[in-house]
């Protein structure tokens, strides 16, 4: 298989990742504009939930990582892919400081994309067995290691402060970073034992095949516009209804 060749089944997986996450957003927004009852997005199976979807971006993040780069580094595609994400975990730190000052977004999903996509460069060439098990360890210690050193603001990024901050999308470094890095593994560990090709198979050729892998091709620009256009329609919904009054 070819380093260019596209794997339709990733697009067709981060689809349903994007599906996934929509729907956890709008559960969000109904307790957001009240017509949830506080603590409803809290309770376990959300919780859950959102787990699940956060891994399983990070899972892709790593996974693509490799198969794009393995048969050498695609600097400039790897450069204008970062500045892309950055520049939207920018707006997204920027427009929930000024939307939800009280828990706005210093280190979600998208900035721990970020730094999963330049930290993992480190093992593109290592063994699948060395960064499997490195990926065992940052989750081990980032779900068990607490030390009051990384208390101050600004180390909240790596995870392991005593105190847990108050965002409504926190993804650090530790545990997180881990998902990348088994996506990383395991997409080594399919190059080395030639599955590409079967995972190359599925198509996915009916209409919503071809709208989720339409989605997961272009997940940055649906993950920045379905907050607003959802938060529009709920906003909208609530004032003609009488439940808000502008």
């Amino acid at each position: 298989m070819s380093q260019s060749q596209r794997i339709e089944l990733l697009d067709f997986a981060r689809g349903i990742a994007l599906v996934a996450m929509t729907i956890f957003h709008f559960a969000f927004d109904l307790q957001l504009f009240g017509f949830q009852e506080p603590g409803f997005i809290d309770q376990p199976h959300w919780k859950y939930f959102a787990r699940m979807i956060a891994t399983s971006f990070l899972f892709l993040v790593g996974f693509s990582l490799f198969l794009a780069h393995c048969n050498g580094m695609l600097w400039r595609n790897w450069r204008v892919r970062m500045m892309k994400v950055v520049g939207a975990a920018m707006i997204i730190t920027i427009a929930t400081y000024f939307a939800t000052p009280d828990q706005f977004i210093f280190f979600g999903i998208l900035h721990q994309i970020a730094f999963a996509s330049l930290a993992c460069l480190i093992f593109i060439r290592m063994p699948f067995i060395v960064t499997a098990a490195f990926a065992v360890f940052v989750f081990v210690w980032g779900r068990t290691a607490e030390f009051t050193m990384f208390d101050p603001a600004f180390w909240w990024w790596t995870g392991l402060s005593v105190v847990t901050p108050n965002s409504s999308d926190y993804v650090p470094v530790f545990p997180w970073w881990s998902a990348s890095l088994l996506g990383l593994a395991a997409a080594k560990l399919c190059v080395q034992s030639g599955w590409l090709n079967a995972l190359a198979r599925p198509q996915f050729e009916s209409k919503p095949g071809r709208l989720l892998k339409y989605m997961g091709r272009n997940s940055l620009t649906y993950y920045l516009l379905h907050q607003p256009v959802m938060i529009a329609f709920i906003l909208a919904y609530a004032v003609i209804t009488g439940h808000i009054t502008l």
